[in-house]
């Protein structure tokens, strides 16, 4: 390796020790927190957020960006770290002071609309992945209306968690009989629950279990950076099917005592461990702080795609006003429906709302108007009436009206 190379390597390696001591000083601040899945996929986000990514900080809506969803939300503050470094408006190093403080930006889990840059809220386990889904077949449907302006990945970091969660299972299967090629999952494999080791509750082959459900799949040393960066231009590269890159990690990353051990996953290091943590890493910097090369490095990987951006907003710039509106508003193109009233003919066939709720269930009427009780094997006697009309519980329909009402419901 060459001299330039050596520093280069140095250089990503400081970027990702910001990560790690960003977290563990907003989780030690707080005294509540999960610093294991920050520190342990320190150098997975580095070589996202610093070199593969496309986003642009300062526009944090801009179309046209990659999508990251952290699955994983109890490890909140990577986000945010990458948030506050790659400068996202907002996110200051007061608001990772205030982590998981009552009306800050920085909640336990993130929450869409607290900050710029958080695309969706993660609490609940394996929401984030089939949000992320959503994402990805989005995507594709604007990519066949617009073409190539419509273009970006979806990212997600995931955890043992997430996959072992019932609707991972759905949007696993779904991506993957879309052939949704440009959601990349990266899984955390740090082989660690709350609990202790994921072998208490799984045994779960991961790598087997999304091939079967089509994808295409890698596992990494997720502390490798070189490793990191062929996995994803080899994900980038062929999009016919979405890809889960495992990462095996070591959770907590960096703590003498604690590294590799649920001691790390949802609780502060202490003062001790974190000073041992700064001498294993060579970081010198106090809490909250960041060396100006250091920072300066993440600021200019997050203005990495102001040029791409421009670009692409003159080409967006270009397309039909109705087409931009249909983008930013898609449900205003279709509130003239959805607000519409309901034509006279219908409400004359449907009656009163009230009425609705005792024949929702068409199981209990017959189309000839009787009604069978769950408990009873032979029907009730029919009531004779001297109309057309076939009477059913609390509401009189023609047949005809009852059957058009019912197709309406």
């Amino acid at each position: 390796m060459t001299e330039q190379a050596k520093g280069a390597a140095l250089a990503t390696r400081d970027m990702a020790n910001a990560i790690r001591a960003l977290a563990m000083d907003a989780v030690e601040a707080a005294k509540s927190g999960h610093p294991g899945m920050p520190m342990g996929m320190a150098d997975v986000a580095t070589v996202l957020f610093g070199e593969v990514m496309r986003y642009d900080a300062s526009a944090p809506r801009w179309p046209g960006r990659d999508r990251f969803v952290l699955s994983a939300g109890h490890g909140s503050m990577l986000l945010y770290a990458l948030l506050h470094l790659t400068g996202y408006p907002g996110m200051t190093i007061d608001e990772l002071k205030n982590f998981r403080q009552l009306g800050s930006k920085t909640a336990g889990h993130p929450e869409y609309g607290h900050a710029e840059g958080i695309e969706t809220t993660t609490g609940p386990l394996g929401q984030g992945l089939a949000n992320a889904v959503g994402m990805a077949i989005a995507e594709r449907i604007w990519n066949a209306r617009h073409g190539e302006l419509f273009d970006n990945r979806t990212y997600v970091i995931a955890g043992d968690g997430c996959l072992m969660e019932g609707i991972s299972q759905e949007a696993i299967t779904l991506a993957g009989h879309l052939g949704l090629g440009r959601l990349i999952v990266l899984f955390d494999d740090n082989g660690i629950s709350i609990d202790g080791p994921t072998s208490l509750s799984t045994s779960e082959d991961q790598i087997g279990r999304f091939k079967a459900a089509g994808w295409n799949t890698l596992a990494i040393d997720g502390h490798d950076m070189d490793a990191v960066r062929k996995a994803l231009a080899t994900a980038k590269a062929d999009d016919s099917k979405p890809w889960l890159i495992a990462c095996k990690t070591v959770i907590g990353y960096g703590a003498p005592k604690k590294a590799g051990t649920a001691a790390t996953h949802g609780s502060p290091l202490g003062a001790e461990e974190i000073a041992g943590t700064r001498t294993k890493l060579g970081w010198t910097s106090a809490p909250f702080e960041i060396p100006a090369d250091v920072f300066k490095a993440w600021r200019a990987a997050g203005a990495r795609g102001h040029a791409a951006r421009e670009a692409w907003e003159a080409r967006w710039n270009k397309l039909d006003g109705r087409v931009r509106e249909a983008f930013e508003n898609p449900t205003a193109a279709r509130s003239a429906d959805v607000n519409a009233p309901i034509p006279p003919s219908a409400r004359r066939a449907c009656g009163p709302r009230d009425r609705l709720k005792r024949w929702s269930r068409r199981s209990r009427h017959s189309s000839a108007g009787r009604r069978i009780s769950p408990a009873r094997t032979t029907p009730r006697p029919r009531r004779r009436s001297r109309s057309s009309k076939v009477i059913l519980p609390a509401a009189i329909f023609t047949t005809a009206s009852a059957s058009t009402a019912w197709r309406r419901l």
